[in-house]
C-alpha cells in the first residue's frame, strides 16, 4: 500500500511543478530585441577624400549590430541646398542622429530643426564655431596642419621669393584655419616673402587649374604654389605642366594628400602635401554619433591628426 501512495505522491509533485512551469511560463514577459537605431551620413562631395570618410563609416556600420547608417552626400563643396535637402530627408526617415560635413553655416538651421526633433549631431573634418548645438567636432586639426605645410615651405623658399595661394571656400573655418597656419608656420620668413595673390577654388580642380593658371601669367617667376585642398593643387600641376615648367622648378605644396596627391608626389610633380587621415575621421564620426544617440559622454573635440608628405615617405601613404 506504501508503494502505491509514494506514486501517486511522486506523479501528483510532477503535475503540480508542471503546472507552476505553464503558470509563470503565461506570466513571463517576452524579451526585447534591441531596437535599429538609424544614423544619418552626411559629406560634401563625390571625392576620393569624402569616399574614404564614406567607406569607414560603412565599414562601421556592417559591423555595429543595432545600428543603420543612412547615406547622403551633395554636389560641390558650396551645396548648402543639397546638404539641407539630405539632413530633411534624414529626419523624415527618423534618424537619431546625424554625421555630416557641413558645407557652411547655411546648413545651421536645418540642424537646429532636427535638433528639436532629438537628432544628435556629429560636425566631420570642419567645424562651425558660431553654432554651439553640436554635440561632437570630429576633424582634423587644420591650423596645425597649415602649420606643418608653412614649417615645411620654410625650407623651401629663401628671402625675396614669391608664393601663390590657392584658397577653398573663404569663410568656411577649416579651410581658411589651413591658410593661417601656413602664414604662421613660415615664421620669420613671412616678412621676407611675397604673397602674390589668394585666389578662391571653391577645392575644385577646374577652379584650381585656372587660379593658378592666372597665377602663373601674371608673376613669371613665380617660386612657389600652396593650396589648401587636393582637388585645386592637381589643377595647378596641369597648369604647371601646360606652361612648359619643368617639375620640380615652383615648389607645389598641398594639403589632404589624397591617392592623386601622394601620386604626383611621387613622380615629382607636385613636392609635399598635408596628409589628413579621411578613414579615422569617418570611423570616429559615426562611431562618436552612436555612443552620443545611446546616452553616452563623448568627447567635444576629436582631433584626428596631420603629417606632412614628401617623396621620401610618400610610399607610406596614398
Amino acid at each position: 500500500m506504501w508503494r502505491n501512495r509514494l506514486v501517486v505522491g511522486t506523479v501528483l509533485a510532477a503535475v503540480l511543478a508542471g503546472t507552476a512551469l505553464l503558470a509563470g511560463s503565461a506570466t513571463a514577459k517576452p524579451s526585447k530585441q534591441q531596437a535599429t537605431v538609424k544614423l544619418g551620413f552626411i559629406t560634401k562631395f563625390p571625392v576620393d577624400f569624402f569616399f574614404t570618410l564614406e567607406n569607414a563609416a560603412k565599414k562601421w556600420d556592417a559591423s555595429t549590430p543595432g545600428a543603420k547608417v543612412i547615406f547622403a552626400q551633395g554636389k560641390s563643396g558650396t551645396d548648402d541646398a543639397g546638404e539641407i535637402a539630405a539632413i530633411q530627408n534624414m529626419v523624415a526617415q527618423g534618424v537619431k542622429g546625424i554625421a555630416i560635413t557641413p558645407t557652411s553655416p547655411a546648413v545651421s538651421g536645418a540642424l537646429d530643426k532636427a535638433i528639436k526633433q532629438g537628432v544628435k549631431v556629429v560636425l566631420m573634418d570642419n567645424d562651425i564655431p558660431a553654432w554651439k548645438k553640436k554635440t561632437s567636432v570630429v576633424a582634423t586639426d587644420n591650423y596645425k596642419g597649415g602649420v606643418l605645410a608653412g614649417k615645411f615651405l620654410a625650407t623651401k623658399l629663401k628671402a625675396g621669393d614669391t608664393l601663390g595661394i590657392l584658397q577653398g571656400v573663404p569663410g568656411v573655418p577649416a579651410l581658411d584655419a589651413r591658410v593661417t597656419g601656413m602664414l604662421a608656420g613660415l615664421g620669420a620668413l613671412k616678412s621676407q616673402i611675397k604673397v602674390v595673390s589668394k585666389l578662391r577654388t571653391d577645392c575644385d580642380q577646374t577652379k584650381g587649374a585656372a587660379a593658378a593658371q592666372t597665377m602663373l601669367t601674371a608673376n613669371q617667376d613665380l617660386t612657389a604654389i600652396y593650396g589648401a585642398c587636393g582637388p585645386p593643387i592637381l589643377g595647378a600641376i596641369q597648369s604647371v605642366k601646360n606652361a612648359g615648367i619643368a617639375p620640380g622648378k615652383i615648389v607645389i605644396v598641398g594639403f589632404d594628400a589624397g591617392p592623386d596627391e601622394v601620386a604626383a608626389i611621387k613622380a615629382g610633380t607636385e613636392t609635399a602635401s598635408v596628409a589628413q587621415f579621411p578613414a579615422k575621421i569617418g570611423s570616429l564620426g559615426i562611431a562618436t554619433l552612436y555612443r552620443a544617440t545611446q546616452s553616452k559622454v563623448v568627447a567635444k573635440n576629436v582631433d584626428t591628426g596631420t603629417a606632412i608628405v614628401t617623396k621620401a615617405n610618400a610610399a607610406k601613404f596614398g
